[in-house]
């Protein structure tokens, strides 16, 4: 009997989705219309019927179904002069766990002079042991509006998951003219759950928020703002204003009451312009 050497197999490498969106808008008239858009790999938009006719919207759309390790994903979104936009995320995005690279979100918005950017993606949910490396620059001009919200669910707590362990590294800078106004940056690494439960962190949070109001009427909207989020039930949240803008920080135990939250709190600060469609479900 002839023994040959033993057969090799090959480890296939894991998919990695990629993904580059780039929009551009113009204001025509009295209305704002889509003047660029190149879409490639998981990143694609969609263009609702706008529900005002003076503001138009935009769903991003994620067809990987999820971000994984070594995903990376890449979004540009430019206003002309004038332009009204309402761009928002179909759904929530999922972090799953990777025991690989982390994934990496890069997100720029351009807001000319003029223009007004309602940003508005639905929450991230992290999975145990995932790791993500995400960042979004906003680039503001002239008296430009924006308004923005970045949402962190530190797994579902209707089916029971909690977050051991991963590793987040996620940056938000806002540029006004070109100088740097605000940056927030948070990085947490290895026992999650445990660094959660600090004062100084979370307090036991599960759900964390970020809220951005910057223009030149922003710092008027701060007492309505705080109106709204020390009568939230579960809530714990400040706001500050300065350089004409706004910072506001949630903190909640779970994902419903800080998105009820957060849907009364841009209710408040959006001059009570409807929500986009895909955050009325």
């Amino acid at each position: 009997m002839n023994f040959g050497p033993p057969l090799t197999t090959r480890e296939t490498p894991a998919q990695r989705a990629q993904g580059e969106l780039i929009l551009g808008f113009k204001r025509l008239g009295a209305v704002t219309k889509i003047d660029t858009l190149f879409q490639q790999g998981a990143l694609k938009a969609r263009l609702p019927r706008p529900q005002d006719p003076t503001l138009c919207e935009a769903v991003t759309l994620n067809i990987s179904g999820g971000v994984a390790g070594g995903d990376a994903l890449d979004t540009m979104v430019t206003l002309a002069p004038g332009a009204q936009l309402a761009l928002a995320s179909q759904a929530a995005e999922r972090i799953y766990r990777t025991p690989g690279p982390a994934a990496r979100i890069r997100t720029r918005l351009i807001v000319q002079e003029g223009a007004r950017l309602d940003y508005l993606p639905q929450e991230t949910i992290l999975f145990d042991r995932f790791a993500l490396d995400r960042e979004l620059d906003i680039d503001l001009q002239g008296d430009a509006e924006f308004v923005g919200v970045e949402t962190l669910l530190f797994g579902r707590q209707a089916m029971g998951e909690i977050v051991q362990s991963g590793s987040l590294r996620d940056r938000i800078r806002l540029r006004h003219d070109g100088r740097l106004v605000f940056q927030d940056a948070t990085r947490l690494e290895g026992g999650i759950a445990a660094q959660l439960q600090r004062r100084t962190v979370a307090d036991g949070a599960r759900a964390v928020a970020g809220l951005i109001i910057a223009g030149p009427e922003a710092a008027h909207k701060l007492d309505s703002l705080r109106a709204v989020l020390n009568a939230a039930p579960g809530i714990v949240a400040g706001a500050s204003a300065f350089d004409n803008m706004i910072f506001a920080r949630l903190l909640a135990p779970d994902g419903a009451s800080l998105r009820q939250c957060l849907i009364s709190a841009l209710e408040a600060c959006r001059e009570r312009r409807k929500l986009p469609r895909v955050w009325q479900g």
